[in-house]
C-alpha cells in the first residue's frame, strides 16, 4: 500500500500497487475530479510533486507536460508514497 498526499487540502488515502491513483481516491471517499476515467477528458490531470508512478499504456501528455510533472490520475499506479497537486506551483 501506498500513501497518497493532496495539495493544497491536505487530505490523504491508501493506494494499492494495483490500483490507480484516482481509484484509491473514490475507493477511500476522497473528492477527486473526474468524468471518463480513461485519460481521455483530463478532469483528474493533477501534478506529481513526489514519488513515482508507472502506467499500463502511456497517457496522451506532451514532453513539456511531462516534464512538469503533470499526470492522469485514472491511469497513474502509485510505485512510492506520492504527493500530488491540482495547483499549478509545487511550493509547499
Amino acid at each position: 500500500m501506498y500513501r497518497v498526499h493532496l495539495m493544497p487540502s491536505g487530505a490523504a488515502f491508501e493506494v494499492s500497487a494495483h490500483q490507480t491513483v484516482l481509484q484509491g481516491a473514490l475507493e477511500a471517499d476522497v473528492p477527486f475530479p473526474n468524468r471518463c476515467q480513461i485519460g481521455a477528458c483530463a478532469s483528474c490531470l493533477c501534478r506529481l510533486v513526489e514519488g513515482d508512478v508507472r502506467y499500463h499504456l502511456e497517457p496522451m501528455l506532451t514532453e513539456q507536460e511531462k516534464e512538469q510533472g503533470w499526470i492522469f490520475a485514472c491511469q497513474a499506479i502509485p510505485c512510492s508514497d506520492l504527493v500530488v497537486s491540482f495547483e499549478e506551483s509545487d511550493d509547499y
